[in-house]
Order: structure tokens, then C-alpha cells, then sequence
């Protein structure tokens, strides 16, 4: 429930249940008072009892609004005579307590009783007159003169009007009562729904602020609230991610600083001692110099092909290198790739040929130099951990219903189990060949960005010591 019907719901309740509740002791009232105290609290008489109240009220009325000198016209007072002739009662009006119109004759002691009842001001304001009960007010009256008087209305009683009057009490007292404590727990229910679900909130909001992400906020309470709670805990997991991520690179840029910093150190170490040993005249026949100079040119460039690598990572990693897609022939561009390592395979006695399993599509969405790169880091890894007399490598091209797979299988010296599902991380290579492996250790690493950058997936499957098969996953598309 949202908050608008929330509230009409609990305004409705507030009026609604006082009424009910009202009418429901007012019935309970008139029983009581009938069946158990003979009570008549029926409604000719309440009629009867409301009506006198009614007109009383009225003459009192018309009395404060006319002028003072109206009050000695004879017509007034026969106006006002005529309104309490309705429920049968008497005026009486004074003018220095001289009578100076009287519907019923009354004695100085009755109108002395009246006055003095008035005054009293309690709850019955009753006289008797001539055995009659009356129901009296009076009017204090200044006249055009400055002189003082009073106006005395009196109306006749009945039998019930004590109870009534008691009734239309109890009624009012019940209803006030019953209205005060609905809105209290209205009020509570409403606080309880919307305040406590925004106390959480806060208190969650401060933690956010203290930088503490991990207190989940609880989505309770109104649609509204439920409403900014989700958005909050969108915005605290956010959070939590962007600072997760963060301290994910920070850890990946210290790891890829102490890594490439050890993998720098061997071939710099090298150039060191052979450059001392050419200073320092060990180097003493230029063919030996020669020698020295050619190995301190080699460590060179293996250095700058770790420091490219590093920058491609890097921008691979932050996503700022620009990938150009074109429709391309998967079979053709394999071709062309083998075409491209032929040459220096068969220098390492290595056979490559290409098998076509394709029966539908051969149509993919590649960068070309992109993932020529890759294609080509796959085969010289292959290249150079071959442990065979006769090398044979073979790029399988199948399909699924969705994808092309493009499998590169070589029977080399395998990868262990342990070891499949950690060549793509950063600087890794299997602990028994990297002293013997030149390279940055960036290739399969940078493989695997170019593949994802494709929205591919490459991975890797052992053949233990008959060789390891690379996979790559691309989606097709269609031919027209």
C-alpha cells in the first residue's frame, strides 16, 4: 500500500470508528436506561427534549440581536412570545425589576428563584412554578434609557429530560474519548509504517557515510519507502563494487608492477654483465665482442616486447583500445594465419593444417589485426613448448547452434590439470618452463581480453602429455 491510500485509509478509520463506536454506546444507553431503569429515552422524546433546547436557543438569539429599544416594543415581545408558545413556554422581561410583560402571572419570589438559578449556572437550570417544572435562561437586557433588566425565558419540562440531557453527555464524552484514542493509534500504526522504515534508512545512510558498505538496508514499509530503500541499497551496492573494484585493480596494479619489474630484472641483469665484461676488456677478440653486443642487442629487444605488451594490457585492462569489427570469412582468415606461422614452424619441424567442420554459417564479426595477434601467440607458445621430433599442430573449426569454435591443438608437452585454468592469469607461466621461456608472460593474458573484447570466450583443455587444445567461442551471424 502506498502512502496517499495509507492515509485516506487512516483519516476514514479515525472519523469512522468514533461514529460507529457512538452509536453503538447510545444503543447500549437507551437499553440500559429502558430495561433496567425505566427509563423513556425514545425518540419523541429526545425530539421533544432537542426542540425546547432549539427554541430557547433561537429566542435567546433574537433577543442579543435586536437593538435595546426594541425590547419595549410591544410587537417584539409578542414575537417573541409567540416563538416559545411553541413548546408551550413563558416570557417574562423586567425592567428594573419591575415586570414590564409577562406571559403568566408569577410572583416576585418565582422571578427572584429564576434569577438566581440562572446565575447558578448548573447543569438542570430547573425552577417549579405552580407545580410546573421549567427549564429557565435568562437574558441580561440593557435598555435605551440605561436602565438594566433581564429577559427570563421558561420552558416546560418533562419527565425524561434529566436523562436526556445525561444521554446527549455521555455521547459527546464517548465520542471525543473514542476519537482521541483512534487517532492515537492511528497515529501510531502510520508512525510505525513510515518512521521506523526511515530510521533504518538513516541509520544506514550514516554507515554509508563512515564508509561502512556491508549493512544490508532492509526494504520495509510503504510502497514509497520500500521505493527509496531498493534505491539506496542499488546505490550501497554500487558502492560496495566500485570500492571492491578498486582495490581489485589497486592489488592488480601492484601485482602487475612486482611482475614486471622481476621479469625486467633478468634481461637487464644480463645486459649489465655483458656490457661490464666488453668495459672491463673480458670481450678481448671481436668476434667475442660481437658475440657479447648481439646478446646485449637480444636482451634488448625482449625487453621491448615486454614493455609493449605491458602498454597493450593496460589499455585492454581500462578499455581504451578501439577494436574495428568486420564480417569475415573464418575459414579464409585461418588460412591466411597459417599461411603467416608456416614458415617459421617448419624451421622448428612442425606440421599446422586446418580442419572444416562447418555446415551452415562461416561468417563471424572480428577485429582482424586484433585477433590475428592472438591466433599467432597461441601458435608460437605452442611453437615453443613442443617436446615432439615430429610437431603437429591443427586449428579445428566446428559449430553449435549458436557459436563457432575454433579449437588449436598441439601434441606438445601438455599443461598439468592444476595448471589449465591459471595460463590465462598475468606474468603466469608453469613453474618447470619459465626460467626456459622468453616473452612477457602477457600473451595468453592479452589473448583473453581480445576474445572478451569480441564477446568470446577462450579456455583451455589438457591432453596431459599428448598435447593442450586452446578454444575459442564466437558467435555467428548471418550470411546476408
Amino acid at each position: 500500500m502506498n502512502i496517499k491510500k495509507r492515509l485516506i485509509v487512516s483519516n476514514t478509520i479515525t472519523i469512522v470508528i468514533p461514529f460507529v463506536i457512538t452509536i453503538i454506546a447510545a444503543f447500549l444507553f437507551i437499553f440500559v436506561s429502558s430495561k433496567m431503569f425505566n427509563k423513556d429515552v425514545g425518540y419523541d422524546n429526545f425530539k421533544n427534549f432537542i426542540l425546547i433546547k432549539t427554541e430557547l436557543s433561537d429566542t435567546k438569539s433574537a433577543i442579543w440581536k435586536e437593538n435595546s429599544e426594541d425590547i419595549e416594543d410591544p410587537k417584539f415581545q409578542k414575537y417573541l412570545y409567540q416563538k416559545l408558545s411553541n413548546i408551550d413556554g413563558e416570557l417574562i422581561i423586567l425592567k428594573n425589576n419591575t415586570v414590564i410583560f409577562t406571559s403568566k402571572n408569577v410572583n416576585k419570589i418565582d422571578i427572584e428563584k429564576c434569577i438566581l438559578e440562572a446565575k447558578v449556572k448548573s447543569e438542570k437550570n430547573l425552577v417549579e412554578i405552580d407545580t410546573i417544572d421549567y427549564i429557565v435562561e435568562v437574558v441580561p437586557l440593557r435598555f435605551k434609557d440605561e436602565a438594566l433588566g433581564n429577559a427570563i425565558l421558561l420552558a416546560p419540562t418533562f419527565e425524561y429530560s434529566g436523562i436526556l440531557e445525561k444521554f446527549i453527555l455521555f455521547i459527546l464524552v464517548v465520542f471525543v474519548m473514542t476519537f482521541i484514542g483512534v487517532n492515537i493509534f492511528m497515529s501510531y500504526l502510520l508512525s510505525k509504517r513510515i518512521i521506523k522504515p526511515l530510521s533504518l534508512l538513516k541509520a544506514a545512510v550514516g554507515d554509508i557515510s563512515k564508509g561502512d558498505l556491508s549493512l544490508e538496508i532492509i526494504e520495509v514499509g510503504d510502497e514509497e519507502i520500500v521505493d527509496l530503500c531498493a534505491d539506496f541499497e542499488k546505490m550501497r551496492i554500487q558502492l560496495k563494487d566500485s570500492v571492491s573494484l578498486k582495490k581489485k585493480y589497486d592489488d592488480n596494479r601492484t601485482m602487475l608492477v612486482s611482475s614486471i619489474s622481476h621479469d625486467l630484472k633478468t634481461p637487464i641483469t644480463s645486459i649489465k654483465g655483458y656490457v661490464k665484461g666488453i668495459l672491463d676488456g673480458v670481450a678481448n677478440t671481436p668476434e667475442k665482442a660481437e658475440r657479447y653486443l648481439k646478446t646485449v642487442y637480444s636482451k634488448a629487444e625482449q625487453m621491448d616486447v615486454m614493455i609493449d605488451d605491458l602498454l597493450l594490457y593496460s589499455k585492454l585492462d581500462l578499455s581504451q583500445l578501439p577494436f574495428n569489427f568486420q564480417k569475415t570469412d573464418i575459414i579464409d582468415y585461418f588460412n591466411y594465419c597459417i599461411h603467416e606461422s608456416a614458415l617459421e614452424l617448419e624451421k622448428s619441424n612442425i606440421k599446422i593444417c586446418l580442419k572444416n567442420d562447418l555446415k551452415t554459417s562461416k561468417y563471424v564479426k572480428i577485429d582482424r589485426e586484433r585477433l590475428m595477434r592472438v591466433i599467432l601467440n597461441i601458435i608460437d607458445n605452442a611453437r615453443k613448448y613442443m617436446d615432439k621430433e615430429q610437431g603437429e599442430i591443427t586449428i579445428l573449426i566446428r559449430e553449435t547452434n549458436s557459436s563457432i569454435i575454433i579449437e588449436i591443438r598441439d601434441n606438445g608437452s601438455g599443461i598439468d590439470e592444476k595448471d589449465v585454468n591459471k595460463i590465462f592469469d598475468r606474468f603466469y607461466r608453469a613453474d618447470g618452463a619459465r626460467s626456459e621461456a622468453n616473452g612477457s608472460g602477457l600473451g595468453l593474458a592479452i589473448a583473453k581480453q581480445i576474445v572478451e573484447g569480441h564477446k568470446g570466450k577462450i579456455w583451455a583443455v589438457s591432453h596431459e602429455s599428448k598435447g593442450t587444445s586452446i578454444l575459442i567461442s564466437f558467435g555467428k551471424i548471418s550470411e546476408g
